[in-house]
């Protein structure tokens, strides 16, 4: 196994993790402290920020741990790309609709389930940040050859 493919996929889920990480214990929380109207207008532009970073993380890491796993990594790099990869299906399916819903037209702090929506996109996402979190440690974790 080359060096490259598992360094790439290290870097890219730890930079995806530390995002989300960061997103869930200071952003979000940061946003709601100062205030709904904040928190709500804020939340459009941080998300259409974040979203391009994370896709093109995601899929680096992914497809390099793939690699690290078929030149003969073992299978913590399988299990680590598939836990990786598994935060698209749980963003398309989970979180896209509340994302939808706090994005779409007029949703803003006068709407009233807008806090609601905040508090529970946060509570979706710390479900990306567990995923990426388990892969990211199995990545870490020595070689056993």
């Amino acid at each position: 196994m080359t060096a490259l493919a598992p360094l790439v996929a290290t870097l890219a889920c730890g930079t995806f993790f530390g995002a989300a990480l960061y997103i869930n214990l200071v952003q979000q929380p940061a946003a709601l402290s100062v205030g709904l109207d904040f928190a709500a207008r804020y939340f459009g532009p941080m998300y259409q920020r974040a979203a391009v970073m994370q896709v093109s993380a995601v899929l680096v890491g992914t497809i390099a741990a793939l690699l690290a796993w078929w030149q003969g990594g073992g299978v913590r790099w399988l299990a680590g790309a598939l836990l990786l990869f598994a935060v698209v299906p749980v963003t398309l399916l989970v979180i896209l609709p509340v994302n939808a819903e706090l994005l779409r037209l007029g949703a803003g702090p006068a709407a009233p389930d807008t806090a609601e929506l905040l508090v529970r996109w946060a509570r979706l996402h710390s479900v990306r940040t567990a995923l990426s979190g388990v892969a990211f440690l199995l990545f870490l974790l020595p070689s056993t050859r």
